[in-house]
């Protein structure tokens, strides 16, 4: 009798497995929505099924396939909404749905497309619609998009992606497949491994998300310039460790070594590192980007900037400075560089905008901190902002070096001090129907403990000649003219520059 229930019950949950299919292949037969999010619902629904049901290998494997290439065209659709330049940190609760969404879509793939080739003793399922290299391939492809999508979002990896991602390179490494192409796909398997890994190993919290999205496009022609490197060049600065059981990205050797005993890849980004000096080289010879196979983003002064603290992230890691207190006090901030300029034109009576933060830790060159209350939409990764503590009476510069956001209510900054005061000028520019002659700019004076020299903010992108000699008014109770040229670019980005200066000699 029991044996009859059973049989009865298999044959029923065959057939409600079928009708499950059929409905997959409905749906995905049906034209797409006009809203491309309203097909992340039932995408994960379909998954969902496509999981409870009993049906061949072979059939899950059709499905899984169709279900994937439907989502791929769902993540390229809504992809570049995540890379613009406007993204607001923290993320509205609209856009972090959609985010959790898309993320769960494509772990969601990541396992189920690793189960289609591995039987339950762990042997690969022969004879089934797509090779081994290709599934593997998928498989982790879905997890790096799932990576650049938290880095996009400026928000931490999920639980156990890392290692998902370790596991399913260690498969590909087992069965000789890493430097396999799969047919169609945009590159080898190493490829899309490494430009996740190298996109982690590059901070991206401290970019914003178009300038993440350029790295992103950047590793996937150059991923492949790393190499992979014995324990005996791991004191080399450009040597960086991984750890496939640990659930993170890889380490640099000259910041923290392997812990002893541990089976981990070692690899180099030498190569790497000489070739954007080299690229870099080019583009301010006058190249343009797509001579040299480049992003057009690389044309600007922001990317630009992202090729010189790539080569430092890759070819240069450094160690910490200085030590870390953790602190528990408030603080105001006021961000942008007009604001700043009003703020020390006018003092206190300047009409600006502030927000108030929680000191989270503090070291002699830079804070941590938390957002408090406030707008915080203005605020972005490599701009300028002025913060006063509560018990103090003055305001110092700072550059914005990395934003997280776990959640919607959530924001942390983390802050590098440039000057203890600041002075507003004007920059004279050869006067256009485009500008009034003269440019908002900040004089940041020397400060002994951290360098020797005088700075000047400007607005990314306004030296189109930065040898020439620098003419700044500053008006104050009189109006005092200096006649400048820069030493050094110290920093470029998105949203400013900043110049060593010095006073320039006139000819004797």
């Amino acid at each position: 009798m029991t044996d009859s229930l059973m049989d009865s019950n298999g044959i029923e949950s065959t057939a409600f497995s079928q009708t499950g299919l059929h409905a997959i292949s409905a749906w995905l037969d049906a034209p797409p929505p006009l809203n491309t999010t309203d097909d992340l619902p039932p995408l994960l629904n379909h998954l969902a099924s496509l999981r409870a049901s009993r049906v061949t290998p072979e059939q899950r494997a059709s499905a899984l396939e169709r279900l994937y290439t439907r989502s791929i065209s769902v993540l390229t659709t809504l992809l570049p909404a995540l890379s613009s330049v406007a993204l607001p940190i923290p993320i509205t609760r609209k856009t972090r749905q959609l985010i959790r969404s898309l993320q769960t879509l494509l772990r969601t793939l990541a396992e189920d497309l690793l189960a289609t080739q591995n039987s339950e003793d762990g042997n690969l399922i022969p004879d089934l619609r797509q090779t081994p290299d290709l599934t593997l391939w998928r498989s982790l492809y879905a997890l790096a998009q799932h990576l650049l999508i938290s880095n996009l979002a400026a928000s931490p990896a999920g639980v156990g992606i890392w290692q998902q991602l370790h596991q399913t390179y260690a498969t590909a490494l087992r069965l000789d497949l890493v430097n396999h192409t799969p047919e169609g796909a945009s590159g080898s398997l190493q490829n899309i491994y490494f430009s996740a890994i190298l996109l982690a190993c590059a901070q991206p919290a401290s970019f914003t998300s178009r300038e993440v999205d350029f790295v992103a496009a950047y590793l996937e022609r150059f991923a492949d310039w790393i190499d992979s490197t014995p324990i005996t060049a791991s004191k080399t600065s450009a040597a960086f460790w991984i750890d496939p059981a640990r659930d993170s990205a890889a380490s640099a050797c000259s910041r923290k070594p392997a812990p002893p005993d541990t089976s981990v890849l070692y690899f180099s980004c030498e190569r790497l590192s000489a070739l954007l000096k080299k690229q870099l080289a080019a583009l301010e010879a006058g190249d343009t980007p797509r001579q040299i196979n480049l992003p057009d983003f690389a044309g600007t002064p922001a990317g630009r900037g992202v090729l010189r603290r790539l080569i430092t992230y890759w070819g240069e890691p450094s160690k910490r400075r200085f030590p870390r207190r953790r602190q528990n006090y408030r603080s105001v901030l006021c961000a942008g560089l007009d604001s700043l300029w009003r703020l020390f034109q006018g003092g206190d009576e300047a009409s600006i905008e502030t927000s108030s933060w929680m000191i989270t830790n503090e070291s002699p060159d830079g804070y941590a901190v938390m957002h408090v209350s406030g707008k915080t939409s203005g605020m972005t990764v490599g701009d300028v902002i002025a913060m006063r503590t509560e018990s103090g009476e003055n305001w110092q510069i700072c550059i914005v070096r990395w934003a997280l956001s776990e959640n919607q209510e959530h924001i942390e900054l983390g802050l590098q001090i440039l000057a203890t005061r600041a002075v507003p000028a004007f920059l004279a520019l050869p006067a256009e129907a485009s500008n009034s002659g003269r440019l908002s700019v900040l004089i940041l004076p020397e400060i002994q403990a951290l360098r020797a020299t005088e700075m000047l903010v400007v607005p990314s992108g306004a030296l189109v000649n930065q040898s020439g000699k620098l003419i700044l008014v500053v008006e104050k109770a009189n109006i005092e003219i200096r006649e400048m040229k820069s030493t050094h670019l110290d920093e470029q980005n998105s949203q400013i520059e900043v110049y060593s200066i010095k006073p320039d000699s006139l000819p004797v």
